[in-house]
């Protein structure tokens, strides 16, 4: 007995200091799209509250390309040791696998989950000159001009771009699905009248519909944004099933040692729920989700087998 407890006691010893020292060196946050968009400001946003927290730094690599899916492979390919980690988007946790022919990485099998960070209704937007100022005038439109609306979004494979997709599937429309590099250039192009309407996500366009120069026809999530109380759910407004929420989470590679991971988890979510953080995201819309890891992988399979099912119904490929 003496021989077991004293063998215990050197485990203890061993595992624990390992524990205590992460991180001794600084850590990389890659974030597989541009600077300035939703994901990279969740990551920007954890980045100092985590140094604060752990006393080294946490720097941000912009790794942009392929809907997110060379950042992911970038991770994948890094030593799972707590020193490398992914903040993305829904893209790349559920998306790429059914729409991208040669991926590099599996989202389930090559990444280990850590926590959704935050999640976030879209909003259907239409240009301000655009005819309809409902959901019911817009599918009108649709049933009376069938291909002839675009539907502007950030990339093929992008939430806005699937959530338009289902809205055809669950309205019998549909749509030109027109994309452009990146929400920027789409929400330009609807600002100036160059595209008809778009799914893009509340805290990329609140300001715009606040100011007047986007038309709000409706929230995709299943209550009311508090941030647009006077604008219908598509429940409310007729669309039944077509409930969606972009989410941003966070992975390291698969493999990575259960004691850092849970560390670097704790503080993640400490850094999320910080109240500065949390009223920042609170203000753009976002909603904190910092779940486990166990629930993160739950949802993600969930999420994985609903955005399956619409890119087969829809035929939907890489463009």
């Amino acid at each position: 007995m003496r021989k077991l407890l004293t063998a215990i006691a050197l485990t203890a010893a061993l595992v624990t200091p390992a524990l205590a020292a992460y991180p001794e060196k600084p850590v990389t946050i890659i974030v597989p799209f541009p600077p300035g968009g939703s994901t990279d400001m969740v990551a920007r946003a954890i980045a100092p509250k985590l140094q604060a927290q752990l006393g080294q730094p946490f720097v941000i690599d912009n790794r942009a390309g392929a809907t997110g899916a060379i950042g992911a492979t970038a991770v994948k390919n890094a030593a799972p040791d707590g020193y490398t980690f992914l903040v993305a988007s829904i893209g790349v946790y559920a998306i790429n696998p059914f729409i991208q022919k040669k991926l590099q990485y599996d989202p389930v099998k090559d990444l280990d989950p850590i926590t959704v960070a935050v999640r976030a209704p879209n909003v259907l937007v239409a240009s301000p000159n655009f005819p309809a100022n409902s959901v019911a005038e817009l599918l009108a439109v649709l049933k009376k001009t069938p291909d002839k609306i675009t539907f502007a979004s950030s990339g093929a494979g992008s939430s806005d771009h699937l959530t338009a997709a289902l809205f055809w599937q669950k309205t019998g429309t549909s749509g030109i699905h027109v994309p452009y590099k990146g929400g920027a250039p789409a929400i330009t192009d609807l600002l100036a009248g160059h595209a008809d309407v778009s799914f893009q996500n509340i805290n990329a366009v609140i300001s715009h519909i606040k100011a007047g120069k986007l038309k709000a026809l409706a929230v995709t999530s299943e209550k009311r944004s508090p941030l647009l109380p006077q604008v219908p759910t598509h429940a409310e407004a007729g669309v039944q099933g077509a409930n969606v929420f972009s989410w941003q989470a966070i992975a390291g590679p698969k493999g990575m040692p259960a004691d850092v991971k849970q560390k670097l988890h704790a503080a993640i979510v400490a850094a999320l729920n910080d109240p500065e953080n949390r009223k920042r995201m609170e203000d753009v819309g976002f909603e904190i989700v910092a779940n486990t890891p166990e629930q993160m992988a739950q949802f993600q399979a969930q999420e994985l087998e609903r955005w399956k099912q619409v890119i087969q119904v829809g035929k939907i490929e890489l463009e």
